[in-house]
């Protein structure tokens, strides 16, 4: 059954990509992956197009790279999308395979989408404890840092961090140990599915607002409608043949 991985190179779909490697259910033809199209990075994590490139080459499966304009609406998203999928789909392609693990409305939008294009979803970590998946994560030998975190749920000293034991315990209560809702996003340079490690160097950290959209829920002193602005930091990974 051939599909298509969508691959942010963290280490949820890494993981999970894994998963699906070892019970080999599925013939994973491409990685997908959508970019920044004004810096070539991974939309969230930060992480350059260089980087993705040596993970999808040591892991020995094509990248296939969908390039997206900054606030793009949702329309020509979805436009997008679905000109990509349909181009898979005439190549063979049945099955496109997430790393998502308990957000409903977003596979409800998943599975809604690919249904257009005749091309099913699926989920290998749903469901799973979280502590869990991060432990057997950590467990199998899998090295991964810490390249964004949300501000307002983690601060700048977790950026640049690598997951281990420890950044389990420090975590506050209300983050998600894999940082299910956003709270935090990483890049994997290491671990069973690699020929070898993907070598960089860390640079540095800077901090980035963008703006969630006006809305009847984010209301000034004055009861007005306001923009409400959303702070992350991203942490720089720079591969060392630069």
């Amino acid at each position: 059954m051939k599909a298509v991985f969508n691959w942010s190179g963290g280490k949820d779909s890494t993981y999970a990509l894994y998963k699906c490697l070892n019970e080999k259910k599925y013939d994973v033809k491409f990685l997908l992956t959508s970019l920044n199209a004004e810096n070539n990075r991974v939309s969230m994590h930060g992480v350059r197009l260089e980087l993705l490139k040596q993970q999808a080459e040591n892991i020995g499966i094509e990248l296939v790279m969908s390039s997206l304009e900054k606030n793009i609406s949702m329309e020509n998203y979805e436009k997008i999308m679905f000109s990509l999928m349909q181009n898979l789909k005439n190549k063979g392609i049945d099955y496109s395979i997430f790393g998502d693990i308990f957000l409903e409305d977003l596979r409800i939008f998943r599975e809604t989408q690919l249904e257009k294009v005749k091309i099913k979803a699926v989920f290998p970590l749903w469901k799973i404890n979280t502590y869990e998946l991060i432990n057997k994560f950590i467990d199998e030998g899998f090295k991964t840092i810490v390249t964004a975190v949300d501000n307002s749920k983690l601060n700048k000293d977790f950026v640049g961090r690598i997951i281990d034991k420890q950044f389990i315990v420090d975590l506050p209560k209300n983050v998600d140990p894999c940082g299910e809702n956003g709270e935090y996003h990483t890049f994997v340079f290491d671990g069973p599915i690699f020929k070898k490690p993907i070598s960089f160097i860390v640079g540095e950290k800077i901090y980035k607002e963008y703006k969630l959209g006006t809305c009847t829920d984010f209301k000034d002193e004055n009861g007005e409608k306001s923009v409400k602005n959303a702070g992350f930091w991203f942490c720089d990974l720079i591969p060392t043949n630069l």
